[in-house]
């Protein structure tokens, strides 16, 4: 497994629901997890969460990260601020780097058109065609879809997108897998036992 640092894009209105289950089970898997910010000056979830990013966008390079992880956030449908992060998506993808996007960043990345030739999903098939993409044959409509290097969730799927995440990078799979999404998406208590016993080898 990489241990590159994972790399969290922050930014003003990010939805802050939508990362946590990835964030924390990666850094709980030995992932040092960094935030990038348009700038290194603070920004402001919607929850009112302030973050001082720990890198500006102009000092991420694909080779530094195991992966680029994308929220949702208003601005990605109110203004065009966060088009550097989808073209930075781009060279992410290029260079053999996952990406992961959710919510409102799966509409960055159409409007880039890193969605057209790739399987995808996001808040709804009409969502991304308002942006005027070539990519709605491409569209699945599942919880979470991961093709190659890209994976892409709606913003009701935090726990799916999370388990694309983690079975990209290694941290978990098969039946680990399966029982650390049954318990936190489906509050399955069996599947804890599973998880403790897999911790334990």
């Amino acid at each position: 497994m990489s241990r590159r640092p994972v790399h969290l894009a922050v930014y003003d209105s990010l939805a802050d629901w939508e990362t946590g289950h990835t964030t924390a089970h990666l850094a709980r898997a030995g992932h040092r997890v960094l935030t990038v910010g348009p700038t290194t000056e603070p920004v402001l979830s919607i929850g009112g969460l302030r973050i001082r990013p720990d890198l500006a966008l102009a000092g991420l390079r694909p080779e530094d990260s195991s992966l680029l992880v994308l929220p949702g956030a208003d601005l990605w449908d109110t203004s065009d601020d966060l088009a550097p992060f989808a073209r930075a998506a781009r060279a992410f993808l290029d260079a053999g780097v996952p990406v992961a996007a959710i919510c409102g960043a799966t509409a960055g990345l159409a409007r880039e058109g890193l969605l057209d030739d790739r399987a995808h999903t996001s808040a709804a098939p009409s969502y991304l065609a308002a942006t005027g993409y070539a990519g709605g044959a491409r569209y699945v409509d599942a919880d979470a879809v991961t093709d190659g290097d890209l994976i892409t969730a709606g913003p009701t799927e935090p726990v799916a997108f999370a388990r694309e995440v983690l079975r990209r990078l290694g941290v978990y799979d098969g039946e680990t897998l399966d029982a650390w999404y049954r318990l936190f998406h489906d509050s399955d208590a069996e599947a804890y036992a599973v998880l403790r016993a897999a911790s334990a080898r």
